[in-house]
């Protein structure tokens, strides 16, 4: 799975931006073995830093208390990083912003950890299909050396 980095080549990564780490933890548990890290953030600008440098990542954003506030980032996200895809999770208390969301660009909407499974494949179905980084010819024989980095 292309997760994490190449080289020094940023590829795919599943990041999970929210408050409180509820839905990292239940995509951990469902992802045990698969070999895809979860990497975390609490803020909107720290998930945007993430996806600059990985820029055709899986994003699970937790809707903030302002639904606008969601809508927007979304909006823009999807806009900025059209081989990106982002998920939202959110309170049942917010389930009624589950179209406008979709509709600004969000691939899924899920209001409980029981749904986390689906959340799950699709993640992994995204980062399965995300082509490596080209690499040129001399990155790639030291990639494939023992040592794997060059040494100075």
């Amino acid at each position: 799975m292309n997760t994490d980095t190449e080289g020094n080549i940023a590829v795919a990564r599943l990041i999970v931006c929210e408050r409180d780490g509820r839905w990292a933890v239940a995509l951990r548990r469902e992802l045990a073995g698969a070999g895809v890290r979860v990497w975390e953030t609490r803020a909107l600008d720290d998930c945007r830093r993430e996806l600059i440098a990985s820029p055709t990542s899986f994003v699970v954003l937790q809707m903030a208390r302002d639904a606008i506030e969601t809508l927007r980032f979304v909006a823009l996200q999807t806009r900025e990083f059209p081989a990106a895809r982002l998920a939202v999770a959110a309170k049942r208390s917010q389930a009624a912003f589950e179209w406008p969301i979709r509709e600004a660009g969000a691939v899924h909407f899920l209001c409980s950890p029981r749904q986390v499974g689906l959340l799950a494949r699709m993640a992994c179905r995204h980062l399965a299909q995300v082509p490596l980084p080209q690499r040129s010819l001399t990155e790639r024989i030291w990639a494939s050396l023992p040592w794997g980095a060059r040494s100075a």
